[in-house]
């Protein structure tokens, strides 16, 4: 901070981040890659009449490199009226479960024995066989500080897993199951026998009728739907370009009257959980749906400032060599009439999509394939060889019923989901 203001920086933040990765990759039964890393560095954002410039560097002889650069870029990009400043020192609360020190310790060794856990439960299951999968563990403490007298340290930990697998019968399917957590799960059966099962299940899909059906959602497909089409609506910097179908829709309702939302940073035990945003903002829960009704929007400090509100805790940022951006921390899902949808619904299951990163997230349209789905009722199921799901984000939010199975899946916290699409059977 001192070498970008003796550069002529006005503000300056400073951004540190020191992690250990362990990595095992998996191709069929062996083990393909196992490694551990260590990765360090830091980043520089550096204000000039309002315009923000960054450098970073993992060579922390370069220093002086970093503050010339980040001062320049802020003089090429002129002056920026919007800006307000930096944040300022708050009190932070400390979540709970994030950091678990069985997981910061964990060897090499010990990673591959928790990915060939997955590979015994999936040979548990008749006809099935790996193709692929992977566990990583990863440790590490974020430093942030700038001119503004923030001062703030966290310890971090995460844990992610997945496996794929594949089913021969009179046909082909594959089935995959993931994991993730902040602390360590000392063994991984369950990933290998969930993704087996899921590809044995889909063995003898029939062809799907085109129509207009009743689908239920599982957590990983509506959670991926969300991401693509409805959350970037929710993202203040979005809506302030015009990007947003909802910035004249505060206080109005959007949804069913069961569905609420709302992004809480300091979710126990969450994949987005810390004490701290990206810049150094203290976390908060921000209700962004209640009852169906649009109460707000997430907000980092400039978008916030720009706005004349209050920064939502919402600066996210991949790592050291990466500026903040608005984004989710724990985006949960959650009803008041929340109920057992598998046990009363009949239509179509649907486990997983593809293309969801194709959807439109200013109209909400998309146009998806269903992976792993299924006619079901309450007498049972029948796996589908081929379906392609069309609809729009925002009318099918308007019929939504909510489940009760809540999962993690990455940053979104969610259950299943029941709503109504036009199904294209193939």
């Amino acid at each position: 901070m001192d070498l970008a203001s003796r550069e002529g920086a006005a503000e300056a933040e400073v951004f540190g981040l020191a992690g250990r990765h362990v990595d095992v990759d998996l191709r069929r039964t062996e083990v393909e890659l196992a490694s551990e890393s260590i990765r360090r560095g830091l980043g520089l954002r550096a204000v000039v009449k309002g315009a923000v410039g960054f450098s970073s560097t993992s060579d922390l002889s370069r220093l002086d490199d970093v503050a010339r650069n980040a001062v320049r870029a802020a003089r090429a990009r002129g002056q920026d009226q919007s800006w307000v400043s930096l944040p300022r020192a708050e009190g932070v609360m400390h979540p709970e479960k994030v950091f678990d020190s069985a997981l910061q310790g964990i060897r090499p060794e010990e990673c591959v024995d928790l990915a060939m856990s997955m590979l015994e439960g999936c040979a548990m299951v008749k006809d099935a066989q790996p193709v692929s999968g992977d566990v990583a563990c990863a440790s590490g403490e974020i430093l942030l500080v700038n001119s503004q007298g923030v001062e703030l340290q966290e310890k971090r930990t995460i844990m992610r897993a997945s496996l794929e697998a594949i089913a021969k019968g009179s046909d082909v399917a594959t089935g995959s199951e993931f994991h993730n957590s902040r602390t360590l799960t000392p063994d991984l059966g369950e990933v290998g026998r969930a993704a087996a099962e899921m590809a044995t299940s889909s063995l003898g899909g029939v062809k799907a009728d085109s129509g207009s059906f009743e689908v239920l959602l599982k957590p990983l497909a509506w959670a991926d739907l969300l991401e693509s089409a409805f959350l970037p609506s929710l993202l203040a910097d979005n809506v302030q370009k015009g990007r947003s179908l909802l910035r004249e829709r505060v206080g109005q309702s959007i949804a069913s009257e069961d569905l609420s939302m709302k992004d809480d940073g300091l979710l126990a035990g969450g994949m987005g959980s810390s004490a701290f945003d990206g810049e150094g903002v203290p976390s908060q829960s921000t209700t962004l749906l209640e009852y169906g009704a649009l109460l707000g929007f997430l907000y980092d400090s400039y978008s916030a400032g720009k706005a004349g509100e209050k920064a939502t805790g919402n600066a996210v940022r991949g790592g050291y060599s990466d500026i903040p951006r608005v984004g989710i921390r724990n985006l949960v899902v959650s009803s008041a009439h929340a109920f057992d949808l598998l046990a009363t619904s009949k239509g179509i299951l649907v486990n997983g999509l593809i293309g969801a990163h194709t959807a439109n997230p200013v109209s909400g349209d998309f146009s998806v394939e269903a992976r792993n789905s299924f006619y079901i009722s309450p007498g049972g199921k029948r796996p589908i060889k081929s379906l392609m799901l069309a609809g729009n984000i925002f009318e099918i939010l308007r019929e939504i019923e909510v489940g009760t199975d809540v999962r993690p899946v990455g940053d979104i916290v969610t259950p299943t989901v029941k709503v109504k699409m036009r199904a294209v059977g193939s």
